[in-house]
């Protein structure tokens, strides 16, 4: 690892999605959005689905993470998700068919599981926000 840097390791039950030596990582936590810098104080804490970003000088990367950890310690910082995707490797359409999937179910609310539709149309909106934002390379 440099000096000054932090190793960023993302993993799922599928294998290593990313390990490189990045400046800066945010993600949303269960506690809300958090941002790692090196030299950070250690903590453990549990990850909401959401945006992971990590920057290397003017390089950024964007991950879609759908539950898990994060490990931080002062140059490490280890995330162990259910599922991870890189911003490039997200299927917009098939996003966007769940998403509506998702929105069709809720409305028929007490026919379904609420929380189940509710997770799967957050999932999915959050992957299309991600394949949004920059691409990663």
């Amino acid at each position: 690892m440099a000096e000054g840097r932090l190793l960023l390791e993302i993993v799922t039950p599928y294998g290593l999605v990313f390990s490189d030596d990045v400046d800066e990582v945010t993600a949303t936590g269960s506690e809300g959005e958090f941002g790692i810098l090196p030299g950070h104080v250690p903590f453990v804490t549990t990850l909401n689905i959401g945006m992971l970003v990590c920057r290397s000088g003017s390089d950024t990367k964007n991950f879609f993470v759908s539950w898990g950890y994060a490990e931080v310690g002062p140059d490490k910082i280890q995330v162990l998700a259910d599922s991870a995707e890189r911003s490039r490797d997200i299927d917009v359409q098939r996003a966007r068919e769940a998403m509506k999937r998702a929105e069709e179910r809720l409305k028929k609310a007490e026919e379904i599981d609420f929380r189940r539709a509710e997770t799967a149309l957050e999932r999915a909106v959050t992957r299309i926000q991600v394949s949004e934002a920059k691409k990663t390379k």
